[in-house]
């Protein structure tokens, strides 16, 4: 069986998400990377480099420069002749991508799988992480979305695999990239991040926000995340955001400040290892899944923390 594994990069530099997907990848078979973007044979060069990959297309053109699903899917679906399954990770391009792969093939889509059961048979989560379906196709091509916090990480290095360009399909003409605000941090990104500290909407405002959690997360050396109340409430930035909605995350330490614990924050970080949580409301769901519970108010709490690390 044939992979095709979607390398999720920004023409610069591979995401270690790509990783999570080819561990997945590989236990259904020989395992092929696709890279698609604009100047970016680094990229496919790095990708090469990982241990198990057998071959890397590179489709280099720009129209692929910012990952348009209107123009990589038929670039897909072109290589699908030769492979079996489409595995992409589940990030934002991922799932823009697979759905597009999955209706011109005309076949279903298998989302956020949890684990590889058989040659067509995986785990995935359901009611928001509290239920696990064991889904089987019956597809003669799979598409597929990796959750990547429940697959180790492929060996980045070890490998030597070829690299093959492949045309491009050119424009759909469907969209058109417009433009891109991105927050820029000094602190780790969400998703790579192995310690995060994220705050919830007991913290009042954003000002609140930056004077209690962020000299923590700054002492940690961590990321920052939020509950989507703290998002809509707009005491930090939509990238922020933590659960169902945002960023399914599972970092060494996961700390949970003036957070209740909606199962729809739960979905996105119980799979953390340890889990820490501050909150005054004793009967608050966080303390369910938390490792470490402390009853407290936060705002004395999370700065007489912070001043004894």
């Amino acid at each position: 069986m044939k992979t095709l594994v979607w390398v999720e990069h920004d023409n610069s530099n591979m995401a270690d998400a790509t990783l999570a997907a080819v561990t997945a990848a590989s236990k259904l078979g020989e395992v092929h990377l696709l890279v698609a973007g604009s100047g970016c044979r680094a990229v496919a060069e790095q990708a090469a480099g990982i241990a198990g990959v057998g071959k890397v297309h590179l489709a280099d053109d720009a129209v692929y420069a910012n990952a348009l699903a209107e123009n990589v899917a038929p670039l897909v679906v072109g290589l699908m002749a030769d492979h079996d399954a489409f595995v992409c990770p589940a990030t934002t391009n991922g799932k823009n991508i697979a759905p597009r792969v999955a209706a011109l093939l005309d076949v279903m889509q298998i989302s956020d799988i949890l684990s590889v059961e058989g040659e067509k048979t995986f785990t995935r989560p359901i009611y928001a992480g509290n239920a696990i379906a064991t889904v089987e196709s019956t597809d003669a091509k799979l598409v597929i979305t990796v959750r990547g916090t429940a697959f180790d990480k492929a060996e980045p290095t070890g490998g030597s695999a070829a690299i093959e360009d492949v045309a491009s399909t050119g424009d759909a003409g469907k969209s058109s990239f417009v433009g891109a605000e991105i927050a820029e941090s000094e602190r780790p990104e969400l998703t790579s991040a192995k310690i995060i500290v994220s705050g919830g909407r007991a913290l009042k405002d954003s000002e609140t926000f930056e004077q209690v959690i962020m000299p923590l997360a700054d002492k940690l050396g961590a990321g920052v995340g939020a509950s989507r109340a703290a998002v809509d409430a707009g005491y930090v930035p939509n990238d922020y955001q933590v659960g169902q909605t945002g960023k399914i995350v599972a970092p060494e330490v996961y700390i949970a400040i003036g957070i209740s614990g909606a199962i729809q924050h739960l979905a996105g970080m119980k799979d953390s290892k340890t889990i820490i949580a501050i909150n005054k409301d004793e009967d608050a769901p966080i303390f369910q899944v938390a490792d470490i519970g402390l009853v407290a108010d936060l705002y004395k709490a999370v700065p007489e923390l912070t001043e004894k690390l």
